[in-house]
């Protein structure tokens, strides 16, 4: 029977990774790019994972340099312009999660026409955390929510935000241990794998030894077994 996981990965070290190379740190992104293609298409060929979440650009992100900013705007154009026909075909559904509303109209209108054009699938759930931070969703589901004239239940509240599943696999590339205001909510009972590897390096081998490990662990979510 299918495990139905949910797979949350923060994807760390581009522009590490094209520095110690002596290349530009958009080098990095676009090899990154790649690397989310596959990943992407070894997920939804695997028999337990139902849904990905990947970190592709927070709130935070707007503080790098203009320039940075503007390549990984102009990336993320051409990625889902070139991408949907592959989400299409590896029967893949794409949503973004986040305030895209800070994006140029163009972009805005492109992701809409990428999530409406795989709404039918019924595979994978690819989701691009675009715009996204912890604190932002939590704090636009309160405000949607604050007119209810009744107690605020746990479901209501998942159900107000920008993810609504728990996730089961949380993965960040790059070395760093901390998680970087992503999916707090939905990483409460998550297993948490930090490893050294730079994303554009990382690949299905490695994840899927990932997998193996988190299919050995035991989950008590508080209680016991």
């Amino acid at each position: 029977m299918k495990q139905a996981l949910h797979v949350a990965i923060i994807m760390d070290g581009n522009g590490r990774w094209a520095q110690s190379r002596g290349e530009k740190r958009v080098k990095g992104h676009e090899e990154g790019a790649k690397t989310v293609r596959e990943i992407t298409k070894f997920c939804s060929k695997h028999k337990d994972i139902e849904r990905l979440t990947l970190y592709a650009f927070s709130t935070e992100n707007w503080k790098r340099p203009r320039l940075e900013v503007e390549f990984l705007m102009k990336l993320l154009e051409h990625y889902l312009k070139n991408e949907l026909e592959e989400y299409v075909k590896n029967n893949v559904k794409f949503e973004a999660i986040g305030d895209i509303r800070a994006f140029s109209k163009s972009l805005q209108k492109l992701i809409k026409k990428v999530e409406e054009k795989t709404v039918h699938c019924d595979g994978l759930v690819q989701s691009l955390a675009l715009n996204y931070g912890a604190h932002d969703e939590i704090l636009r589901a309160i405000n949607q929510l604050k007119s209810e004239k009744k107690d605020i239940t746990e479901e209501m509240f998942s159900n107000a935000l920008d993810c609504k599943d728990e996730v089961d696999i949380m993965i960040r590339t790059g070395g760093d241990h901390r998680i970087s205001n992503f999916l707090l909510w939905q990483l409460s009972y998550a297993e948490l794998f930090f490893i050294d590897t730079l994303w554009p390096d990382f690949n299905t081998e490695e994840l899927g030894k990932i997998i193996d490990q988190f299919n050995i662990r035991e989950r008590r979510f508080g209680g016991l077994n």
